[in-house]
């Protein structure tokens, strides 16, 4: 058994606990990672890689959208991560999902997103099906998340220093220390970031009722060469996605939907697709909530999922080249939980699937308050 001492522990390696380091280090803070895992296998590698700051929920969701964006930016090149994308094409189907975007333009949120009408859009971007119009805006950007996380955590090691542990399981945390079956942490602060781990060393901190969303993912690579110019969303997104479907505009559009698509919704189905630097497009998602989710995917799900992709873009036929499940924890107020059990412990969790689009600005949150 070993001792070692450090100004910051972080537990967990997803995207949220990596943040955390990252403010740490940039405030020059000896910092640790402890990962129970030999790399990062969770929710952080299992999703678009897709930073999302328009329709994000009003108030600290967007705005800590908005920062992250911003650090994503500054870190990925030094970083060696691809920006393969940026901006957002929010594609209108419906007359009343053009009135959702019109509504969301009006917001604080919506300044420098554009609203273009059904022939703009299609001059723009000739892959979109958009009848009704569209949505851009020039605040996202995508990387590949299966790339991204293991080349920020070798960067964190190399420049700036931080140590990571790998494969240790933490078994208690109390009293500034943090101890796994090999050796014990000393740390003035302790930054639990426990991911989908709802039953670990967490427990004690966190509040009832949180449960797992299970949500279905494909890759699928078009027959014929395309050029997505931004990541896609459209119709359904509009009601899932807070910042849209919490305007009054969203009720008749949900109605409609209830009418038209109602498997989708019964699903959680709505679109999003990005494009990878092989040309592959990554498509997704499904959202199914349970205590412990089973890992087993509906071959019918995925084919609503490849439907909506074919109504919202002009596409050739595609070849499904991967399939895989993720999940992201839920089931609390709000879209992030930020505890303080003690002066020295912060125990941090996403609980909207919007870790990718928000660490970054939590984490400058939790670290500055710290001082």
């Amino acid at each position: 058994m070993s001792s070692d001492s450090f100004d910051l522990v972080v537990v967990g390696a997803g995207i949220v606990g990596l943040a955390h380091a990252l403010m740490g280090a940039r405030r020059g803070w000896r910092v640790a990672v402890v990962e129970r895992d030999q790399r990062c296998l969770g929710a952080s590698i299992r999703n678009f890689g897709f930073i999302t700051v328009t329709g994000q929920r009003a108030g600290d969701t967007w705005r800590r959208a908005y920062r992250s964006a911003q650090v994503w930016s500054e870190v990925a090149p030094a970083a060696g991560i691809p920006v393969l994308q940026r901006g957002l094409w929010v594609a209108a189907k419906r007359a009343a999902a053009a009135e959702v975007l019109q509504a969301f333009r009006a917001t604080d949120m919506g300044r420098d997103c554009e609203l273009l009408s059904p022939a703009n859009a299609q001059e723009r971007a000739p892959l979109l099906q958009a009848e009704a119009g569209a949505l851009y805006s020039p605040h996202e950007l995508r990387v590949e998340s299966r790339e991204a996380i293991p080349r920020l955590a070798a960067w964190l090691a190399k420049i700036h220093g931080v140590r990571f542990f790998n494969g240790e399981a933490v078994l208690s945390i109390e009293d500034g220390c943090v101890q796994t079956a090999r050796r014990s942490f000393r740390a003035e602060r302790i930054a639990l970031c426990p991911g989908t781990d709802l039953t670990g060393p967490a427990l004690p901190w966190l509040p009832l009722g949180l449960r797992l969303s299970r949500l279905q993912m494909l890759r699928v690579r078009p027959k014929s060469p395309v050029q997505l110019p931004a990541p896609v969303m459209a119709d359904l997104s509009l009601v899932r996605y807070a910042g849209y479907a919490e305007l009054p505009e969203s009720r008749p559009l949900l109605c409609q939907l209830q009418q038209e698509c109602p498997a989708s919704l019964a699903h959680g189905v709505h679109l999003i697709a990005v494009q990878s630097a092989d040309g592959s497009l990554v498509v997704g998602d499904s959202h199914h909530e349970d205590a412990s989710p089973e890992p087993f995917a509906s071959e019918a799900v995925d084919h609503l999922i490849l439907e909506h992709l074919h109504e919202a873009l002009r596409l050739p036929a595609c070849e499904v080249l991967e399939r895989w499940t993720g999940v992201y924890p839920t089931g609390h107020t709000q879209d992030a939980l930020i505890q303080a059990p003690n002066p020295g412990l912060r125990v941090v969790l996403v609980t909207s699937g919007t870790g990718a689009s928000t660490a970054f600005g939590i984490a400058e949150e939790v670290i500055s308050a710290w001082g």
